[in-house]
């Protein structure tokens, strides 16, 4: 009688055993998806000069972008619409205030270390056309992704930043980032002054 019992509740496991494994077959098990974003490739840029008119400088920029005059100063927003990011340029005469023009993009540049995780500064030296310069790269959730400064140190002072019209996340913002340094870069490469 007792291997009789046995026996009836080792049929009871084994169909219990056999009825899990079965019932649980073909159920897929659900695993959240991080949320992602979209990488966005752009195309290559044509450079063209940009020769204001009435402005001491002239420089090559990215065709892809549509230039904006501020105030009928030598202040320009070139806009970069399909990236909703701007690069605002502004010209200043150094009249004996170099250090104070230094100091005040320096100043503007620290301003973002509340939401910047690093700062990268590069530096542009072409004693024989006359530019000296840095630009600062700034990581994380920065307003500001780039700024930089190029000058003659006697007479000339071009310096400017990036903003983007979307919340900063960094992730998502990197590939227009590294696009637009690269046409600033660009910029400070061909920049002469007149």
């Amino acid at each position: 009688m007792r291997n009789n019992l046995i026996f009836k509740n080792f049929n009871v496991v084994f169909v219990l055993i056999v009825f899990l494994t079965c019932a649980s077959c073909g159920k897929e098990q659900y695993i959240p998806k991080p949320k992602g974003h979209v990488r966005l490739e752009y195309p290559t840029p044509q450079y063209v000069t940009f020769s204001p008119e009435n402005c001491p400088f002239e420089f090559k920029y990215s065709n892809r972008v549509k230039i904006i005059n501020k105030n009928n100063n030598c202040w320009y927003n070139f806009s970069y619409p399909n990236m909703k990011g701007t690069i605002y340029i502004t010209y200043s005469n150094i009249h004996g205030n170099l250090i104070g023009l230094i100091k005040e993009a320096q100043k503007l540049v620290y301003e973002h270390t509340i939401k910047a995780n690093s700062i990268k500064a590069k530096s542009f030296l072409y004693p024989e056309k006359k530019i000296y310069g840095n630009l600062y790269r700034l990581g994380g959730e920065s307003a500001s992704n780039i700024q930089f400064y190029i000058t003659d140190s006697t007479r000339h002072f071009l310096s400017g930043n990036v903003y983007f019209s979307v919340q900063p996340k960094p992730d998502s913002l990197q590939p227009a980032v590294e696009y637009i340094e690269r046409d600033i870069i660009k910029m400070i490469e061909t920049t002469t002054w007149k």
